[in-house]
């Protein structure tokens, strides 16, 4: 591809320079793996799905979920990988994120193979700080939130709704040790910490997504399959993943259908009465 220029890396048909994708290509709704193989096993959960570009870490396929436009990109490991995915994303047409992700939960009653909900996020990572000040928070969107406890009661998975912590180090960033054993003294004891302050798990996106969210004005959540526990010691690489696809997808169903109702109801936002309105009306 031809980029139009250094400040503006994309083509002049809008194909963006990092996740190769133009307007069209891909749903206002987006599922968001870290793994480019965990994309096609997204994928594999839909009525039907295309391949739509594959380039460095970013795989992007699209297709339909009981009837609902989908799209899911993968956006690497951390922080500043994602910032490029979801800012090329928004460019083209995207307007909701769910992370799908793995977790490392902090708690004994987190058990690998449950899943977690994330409410919000600890900035641990260093990108969202290159936007906005340290204390600017980072909050999932209530609907996505509300639309993943649906979908994980509606499935009866086994999940926890909470605050997260994302790092951008996977190891001395999250208390395990470094090469030779090496962990800087003020992170000793980080866990503990964090814990006493109930904060659920670990991961390495939720927080640099969240503050993107409330910073443009999109719609974001993360739902993680608990694959390891650090008081435990429990490590299961592939527990709870198609789980936590399965929720991720069928929040995507919610969200359209609350989308639907806005619409026709004239409404900016969901809430519980006017829920119960279009109900009593037969979804009318």
């Amino acid at each position: 591809m031809k980029p139009k220029s250094a400040e503006s890396p994309e083509s002049e048909e809008g194909l963006q320079y990092h996740l190769r994708v133009k307007p069209g290509d891909v749903s206002r709704y987006v599922l968001l793996p870290g793994d480019p193989e965990r994309v096609k096993r997204i994928a594999s959960f839909w009525d039907e799905a295309w391949h739509v570009s594959s380039h460095r870490e970013f795989t992007t396929y699209t297709g339909r979920y009981r009837g609902v436009l989908i799209s899911s990109t993968s956006t690497g490991i951390g922080a500043p990988s994602t910032a490029i995915a979801v800012e090329e994303l928004l460019r083209v047409g995207a307007d909701t994120f769910i992370r799908v992700g793995t977790t490392s939960s902090l708690h004994k009653w987190i058990r690998a193979g449950d899943i977690v909900i994330s409410t919000g996020a600890v900035r641990l990572e260093g990108t969202s700080k290159l936007y906005v000040m340290p204390e600017y928070p980072a909050l999932a969107s209530y609907e996505v939130v509300l639309a993943l406890i649906e979908a994980a009661e509606g499935i009866g998975a086994r999940y926890h709704v909470g605050l997260s912590a994302s790092s951008d180090s996977f190891y001395v960033g999250q208390e395990r040790p470094g090469f030779r054993d090496y962990i800087p003294p003020a992170l000793r004891g980080f866990i503990d910490h964090l814990r006493r302050v109930n904060v659920l798990n670990f991961e390495m996106e939720a927080s640099l997504l969240f503050t993107l969210s409330n910073l443009y004005g999109f719609r974001a959540g993360m739902v993680c399959a608990a694959i390891a526990n650090r008081d435990t010691g429990e490590f299961i690489p592939d527990a709870g993943i198609d789980e936590a696809i399965r929720v991720a997808n069928e929040a995507v169903k919610v969200i359209n259908e609350w989308d639907l109702v806005k619409e026709k109801k004239g409404r900016k936002n969901v809430y519980p009465s006017l829920l119960k309105e279009w109900l009593a009306g037969g979804g009318k």
